[in-house]
């Protein structure tokens, strides 16, 4: 893939400076570096607060020599650097690119493969990406194939032209975790063995950076909707996807410019406010969630609960070894007694949860899969990865616990009586 090296040049050495500056606090905690990451005290007013860059272009003093580091925003904007170095500290990476949303984010990396190429995925899948790889990049000639469980069978799945592995963990919806080392060394091994570059790519998404680091488990890149948890106050919608690597960061760079995927400056100012305040956010939605599973595990009117901080989650193990302090994050789903007439029932009965996609915003909300987020995947298909009409997914919000509680109560015996 070509690159302009300039262009590449740029993004580089802005993040080998910045890093720099933030390597001086390399022993503070992961607050301390959401907050000031990326967040420089502005040298003309002195603001505490970056402004907003709105300009589309910048002036040159003479042709090809911009005033400032600046030429024109598509391929660089204030904004969006500060935000993108924010990401790459807090996923432990060299470089992050912004693009305008997640789904953009998943076509990034896939335009990036050559044509011919495989990709392996988890099943169960977000199902806009479940869309892309069968409706948009099998148009480009990259094949897709979805099997159960990576970490099991991936080996029997991989090809001569498989380029990428891609990884939800927990996986969207039935919260399956998978270990990261051990697919990065199924990789590693079969790349070693055949002359091969796969790359495996986690879906952080649904945890966010703070109870996950992709990158020190071995994957090559990380991505996330950054509308969710990143931002978290559901106003923006937006992606991002972090790299340690250089060749990986020049070609994803480059594509950007060239496709022109980017977010807003306005979009990625939010975008960077939300991220201060992520820490408090997930490990409050944790800690409700966690209650809450708890609850629905042993109610009687609930089938199964998909929770990764339960004991009896499959790979809690993994769990424990692989989050920060063994958190579970703050989306659980869960099968409910009488079908898809009590799935709907429930769904419309809460007063705190509202009925809505999405998920990782400081609101609760809770959904219907099968119609909703996944209602474009076969039955058949998203049925032999658990999503199942009767199931509902929730995204618990930063409400008192105590309050969504007693929502979920309430909605629960309304729908058994």
């Amino acid at each position: 893939m070509p690159t302009d090296p300039s262009f590449a040049s740029f993004h580089s050495n802005f993040f080998s400076y910045n890093t720099m500056t933030v390597d001086k606090t390399n022993n503070y905690g992961f607050g301390t570096h959401a907050i000031h990451a990326g967040a420089p005290i502005d040298p003309t007013t002195g603001a505490v607060i970056e402004p907003i860059s709105l300009s589309t272009t910048f002036a040159q003093s003479e042709p090809s020599k911009p005033l400032g580091i600046y030429e024109y925003s598509r391929s660089a904007n204030p904004n969006r650097d500060n935000f993108e170095l924010a990401v790459a500290t807090l996923e432990k990476a060299r470089y992050a690119l912004a693009l305008s949303s997640g789904s953009a984010t998943t076509a990034l990396i896939v335009q990036s493969l050559k044509i011919g190429s495989h990709i392996v995925s988890g099943g169960d899948v977000y199902g806009g990406t479940h869309r892309y790889f069968t409706q948009v990049g099998n148009t480009h000639g990259v094949e897709t194939t979805f099997v159960k469980d990576l970490a099991q069978d991936l080996e029997g799945a991989l090809r001569p032209e498989t380029a990428l592995v891609w990884l939800e963990t927990p996986s969207n919806p039935t919260l399956s975790v998978t270990d990261i080392s051990r697919v990065a060394e199924i990789i590693k091994q079969w790349n070693e063995k055949n002359g091969s570059s796969v790359i495996l790519a986690v879906d952080n998404t649904f945890l966010s950076p703070y109870i996950l680091n992709p990158l020190s488990h071995g994957a090559d890149v990380v991505v996330h909707s950054i509308t969710k948890y990143i931002n978290g106050h559901s106003d923006v919608v937006g992606g991002v996807l972090a790299t340690n690597s250089d060749e990986l960061h020049d070609r994803f760079r480059f594509l950007q410019n060239a496709i022109g995927s980017v977010p807003a400056p306005f979009d990625s100012w939010l975008a960077h406010r939300g991220l201060k305040t992520l820490h408090l956010r997930v490990r409050q939605a944790s800690t409700s969630a966690q209650k809450i599973a708890e609850y629905l595990s042993q109610h009687e009117a609930v089938l199964a609960v998909n929770y990764p901080g339960l004991k009896s989650h499959a790979n809690h193990a993994v769990v424990v070894k692989q989050h920060r302090d063994g958190l579970g994050g703050g989306m659980i789903s869960f099968r409910i007694k009488g079908g898809a007439a009590a799935a709907s029932a429930f769904t419309s009965t809460t007063k705190l949860f509202t009925l809505a996609e999405s998920l990782g915003g400081i609101e609760s909300l809770i959904e219907v899969p099968a119609v909703m987020t996944h209602g474009g995947i076969p039955k058949a298909e998203r049925e032999s990865n658990g999503v199942y009409d009767d199931l509902i997914r929730v995204s618990v919000g930063i409400e008192e616990t105590e309050d969504l509680l007693e929502d979920i109560k309430e909605a629960l015996e309304k729908v058994a009586n």
